[in-house]
């Protein structure tokens, strides 16, 4: 299998409201995305939610987005249009997520 170099795997995770049903089955949300480095983009995500759907539906917002501008724009997407009880988690681990890319980026970009 040849490895794209440039893509980078990216996780973070938020604990899960108690009560409802993801909280029940993981206890933790982990949110996996791959982002290619020199464009910033979000090429693949996936989450631990307890449908598929909303599974989906996470990914699918992510998916196509950069994150070389910060992800604000991206957050008030998400807190538009997700009504599950799992947005703040959501959230909260994509922020742990830009935390992780925006050092990396910053790491490489001094090493060139």
């Amino acid at each position: 299998m040849k490895v794209n170099e440039n893509i980078f795997l990216f996780s973070g995770y938020a604990r899960l409201p108690a009560g409802t049903a993801s909280s029940e089955v993981y206890k933790v949300m982990a949110l996996v995305v791959l982002i290619d480095m020199e464009t910033g983009k979000i090429v693949e995500a996936d989450c631990t939610l307890s449908t598929s759907t909303s599974e989906r539906f996470v990914t699918r917002i992510l998916a196509g987005n950069s994150m070389q501008n910060g992800i604000e724009e991206l957050v008030k997407s998400i807190d538009a249009v997700y009504h599950g009880s799992a947005k703040k988690p959501i959230m909260s681990a994509l922020r742990v997520i830009y935390d992780k890319y925006s050092t990396l980026a910053r790491n490489r970009k001094a090493a060139l």
